[in-house]
């Protein structure tokens, strides 16, 4: 079948984001660097003392009326501390490379790479600590947050729903999103972890329970969150829509200016920062898994007998492509990647895995497999949602997101003509793949046109391994 092209749309997915994600984890760890070295004083993003601090800064307690430049500690120690973006022009002049930042993403890298060069022997260990450790501060943290003035009402708004939104076809694509970088279907995560299972495996079990999890973590964390903001809202004397923040401001402004004004700041600050350390760290293991059990399957001999080199490899090639996002203008391209890089092409590859599978393979075929290894055959709904529900609103959902995208902007900087060239460039490289595999297959197979169509459409047949030692990759 001419699908591996999904595959390698996959691994180039995943590539991007281990260039612009592992970033994102280096700026929780130089937070948590900062916090620790507070522990006998207090948070840096405190005051507006610090030298990095404008003139603009005030206290977040502090009446912000009549100062519409006014900026908060918090805010200045994220962009003029840790990224330094101020001394930066944006895409066109990003700066040199900031040192600390580059130490921070390189440790990153360090515990990423030890953490995969054995494979599922070393992930599968790791995996037990950044999975359920988050779970233990997550628990923390809301027991806090409840007990914080104003965190009822964060918690009403989060549970009071607005139904009109549902018209806005923004809010599925970012559902839609959402729920591929959090439970990562699109990212080949489930594929290569399931891929070491037995394969009399209950997929169906595991499915369930993986995708029920997910969301319930979802919702805790909102719990969370909204807590907090309640909170700043109370504390600032605001509505919660103007102390809301989307994307790194929620996690690197406005969550720490909550923290520094609790009691034991250092000790909420350090345990936060972990958290999302573990939080990063356990969704980069996925993604890079999916990369290197993928080409190590598909080239055992050149790949796949030398996988600590190949995975060593990998690991430096993204880190030299990932340099750049630690730049004083790194930020923007940090956010160029996000939408250009998995952001839009992630639904389409998701609609071609699912319509390769269901509509090309067949859905027939498909149950009968999952009878093979489950010994009953999926039900009617299921069936459905393969063969209609889920493609075409897959698709549906691409078109949407390619017709209502927007010119990017961040905070009051728009994006050159050229970087949306190479960011529709990157989201071409992705996407691809797929019909540049389909072209390959065909031009390599033998025969007239006809046959050359009926053969490439053809599943390849393998024999059933035996249940007690088979591995599948459903």
């Amino acid at each position: 079948m001419p699908l591996p092209g999904v595959g390698y749309a996959i691994c180039m997915i995943d590539i991007y984001m281990g260039m612009y994600y592992n970033t994102i984890i280096g700026w929780a760890v130089y937070y948590l660097i900062a916090s620790l070295a507070s522990i006998n004083s207090v948070l840096p993003w405190t005051s507006c003392d610090n030298e990095w601090n404008t003139p603009a800064c005030t206290q977040i307690t502090s009446p912000l009326i009549g100062n519409p430049n006014a900026t908060t500690p918090a805010k200045e120690f994220f962009e003029r501390n840790v990224l330094e973006q101020h001394r930066s022009n944006g895409l066109d002049d990003m700066g040199p490379i900031k040192p600390s930042l580059a130490l921070c993403v390189a440790g990153v890298f360090v515990l990423v790479y030890f953490s995969l060069w054995k494979g599922v022997r070393s992930a599968g260990k790791v995996v037990w600590v950044t999975a359920l450790a988050p779970y233990v501060v997550l628990l923390i943290l809301l027991a806090r947050g409840v007990t914080l003035p104003g965190a009822t009402e964060g918690i009403r708004y989060y549970l009071t729903p607005e139904w009109h939104k549902l018209q806005n076809s923004k809010v599925w694509i970012d559902a839609a999103s959402q729920i591929f970088f959090s439970l990562g279907p699109g990212f080949g995560t489930l594929l290569a972890l399931s891929s070491y299972n037995k394969f009399n495996n209950n997929c169906y079990r595991d499915a369930l329970i993986t995708s029920s999890i997910n969301c319930l973590t979802s919702f805790l964390a909102g719990f969370v969150i909204f807590s907090v903001l309640g909170y700043m809202a109370h504390v600032q004397n605001k509505s919660i829509e103007e102390v809301g923040l989307e994307g790194p401001g929620l996690v690197f402004i406005v969550y720490p200016e909550a923290i520094a004004t609790m009691t034991g700041s250092v000790f909420w600050a350090i345990i936060f920062f972990l958290m999302l350390i573990t939080l990063g760290l356990d969704s980069t293991f996925g993604g890079l898994e999916a990369i290197t059990t993928a080409l190590c399957d598909e080239y055992p001999r050149a790949l796949g007998r030398h996988r600590e080199l190949f995975v060593a490899g990998l690991l430096v090639f993204i880190y030299i492509c990932a340099l750049p996002t630690t730049t004083y203008g790194g930020v923007y391209l940090v956010d160029l990647l996000n939408v250009y890089g998995p952001g839009l092409a992630i639904l389409f590859v998701v609609f071609t895995e699912a319509a390769g599978v269901c509509w090309v393979y067949g859905v027939d075929k498909f149950s009968a497999d999952v009878k093979t290894m489950l010994g009953h055959t999926p039900g009617c709904f299921w069936r459905t949602c393969w063969s209609y529900i889920s493609p075409v609103f897959l698709l549906v959902l691409f078109v949407f997101s390619v017709l209502a995208h927007e010119e990017m902007l961040v905070g009051e900087y728009a994006y050159p003509a050229w970087s949306i060239r190479v960011g529709w460039l990157l989201t071409g490289t992705t996407v691809s793949c797929i019909p540049l595999y389909m072209v390959y297959k065909f031009l390599i197979t033998p025969g007239n046109f006809v046959n050359r169509i009926k053969t490439i459409m053809r599943p390849e047949v393998t024999s059933i391994p035996p249940a007690d030692t088979a591995l599948c990759a459903l």
